[in-house]
């Protein structure tokens, strides 16, 4: 992509019409910071999960808080009282002398914060999925990239000692070359069903705002501030919430980029809201080393029972379960299981060879300081978060059929049955950066 600053500073002109460069814009260039030099950190979205984010943050230096809940905000800045206030995240992005932003927001505001964020030249922080759509997935990991910034998305998972323990397993070879990866959430439910009533606007919000680069539509206390979910307009159910979390482990293990088909399935799709349970089918071509990987993904009130009942692994309800050549390996956050018992009696794990995580946070902010690149930076959440958005893309468009996918050229090859019309969406005026 040919993204270049000076076509940033004209977006931005058509975009907001008063954004320019602050004159800080060229700290990036400079070396790293020494170690009691503080970062100075503005955070967006500072309710729900962006007020842990906000306080995994706070042994630097929290200079900023933005949200257009003024409830949540408030509450934020009683812990913060020297913090400045802000509404309109394109504000606090200006700010003179800003290092780095995190981003809490909604999945639909993702790319307009972070957009902004790499204008000024901000190290990023931002919630899973790394975006609203596969196309602003991959702008944001290229514009970050070009620009040099320190990224990070925010899968806290990545940072579990178990994970590290089953990607190295795996790539020693406990289980053997591994050509199938089943992966399934079962205890989250993300699901609605047609547009939900309208309401008034609560005093504290801001809701015009809060749709960002949405289309305008009545606001509905079904949507702020977590119900959003449920909703393709701002997020995309339980497959968007949690397959990044769960689908990082064989992405990492099996270094997955990109499938080169697709297939979803589950009930006739709705129009605005995600499905209470559905399936998606990847094929992954072979990569270095690795043969060619089947992953399939059950959300929802699907799942693998069959596959599952036949290695008595039925008591799971969320998991990763890799089958190789000599057994199986289930997995989820705290935990994992080889099998079968009989062939791994006496089988004893490699020595950790993967350093152990600070903290996914503090991580961040190491590399923050060195200049180096984090373990989730956008060069692999994208990539991650694409692979989740082509799930609910191949769900809502083309049901039941097979596509065919080609990452380099960003686009479904053949009869897409309008699947490459849900790879981005139209952004209002104002946040169409």
């Amino acid at each position: 992509m040919g993204t270049t600053r000076r076509s940033f500073l004209r977006t931005a002109a058509i975009a907001g019409g008063a954004l320019a460069l602050p004159s800080c814009a060229s700290r990036r260039h400079r070396g790293p910071m020494g170690r009691d030099e503080p970062i100075n950190i503005g955070v967006v979205g500072v309710g729900g999960r962006g007020r842990d984010n906000l306080m995994a943050v706070r042994s630097e230096r929290v200079v900023a808080l933005c949200d257009v809940d003024r409830q949540h905000l408030a509450a934020a800045q009683r812990d913060f009282p020297s913090a400045k206030v802000f509404v309109d995240f394109r504000e606090l992005v200006q700010m003179p002398g800003l290092d780095a932003v995190v981003i809490s927001t909604p999945d639909h505001t993702h790319h307009p914060v972070a957009m902004f964020a790499v204008l000024h030249e901000l190290d990023i922080y931002c919630e899973k999925p790394l975006a609203h759509t596969v196309a602003q997935a991959r702008r944001m990991a290229t514009a970050s990239r070009e620009h040099g910034l320190v990224t990070q998305m925010g899968i806290q998972i990545h940072a579990n000692a178990n994970y590290r323990r089953v990607v190295e397993a795996i790539r020693g070879g406990a289980i053997g070359a591994v050509r199938e990866v089943l992966v399934f959430v079962n205890g989250t439910d993300w699901s609605a069903a047609g547009l939900p009533p309208s309401s008034p606007v609560p005093e504290q919000l801001d809701w015009d705002l809060w749709l960002g680069p949405a289309a305008e539509r009545p606001y509905s206390s079904a949507y702020h501030p977590a119900g959003w979910r449920r909703y393709w307009a701002f997020g995309g159910g339980t497959t968007a919430d949690m397959a990044c979390h769960y689908m990082d482990l064989p992405f990492w293990a099996l270094d997955l980029d990109a499938p080169r088909t697709l297939q979803s399935d589950g009930p006739e799709a709705d129009a605005e809201g995600a499905p209470a349970g559905m399936t998606c089918d990847f094929e992954f071509d072979a990569r270095g080393e690795r043969g060619p990987v089947r992953l399939r993904w059950w959300c929802g009130n699907l799942r693998p029972t069959e596959e599952l009942a036949a290695r008595g692994l039925a008591a799971w309800s969320n998991g990763v379960l890799f089958v190789g050549e000599r057994g199986w390996l289930i997995s989820n956050y705290d935990q994992h299981e080889l099998g079968p018992a009989a062939a791994f009696r006496d089988y004893q794990p490699p020595p950790p060879s993967i350093e152990s995580s600070p903290g996914h946070h503090l991580e961040w902010l190491r590399c923050c300081r060195d200049r180096k690149t984090p373990t989730c930076s956008f060069d692999y959440g994208g990539p991650l978060t694409e692979t989740v958005n082509l799930a609910n893309v191949a769900y809502r468009a083309a049901r039941g059929r097979r596509l065919q996918w080609d990452a380099a050229a960003l686009a479904f090859r053949g009869d897409d049955f309008g699947a490459n019309l849900l790879l981005d969406e139209p952004r209002r005026h104002g946040f169409d950066i």
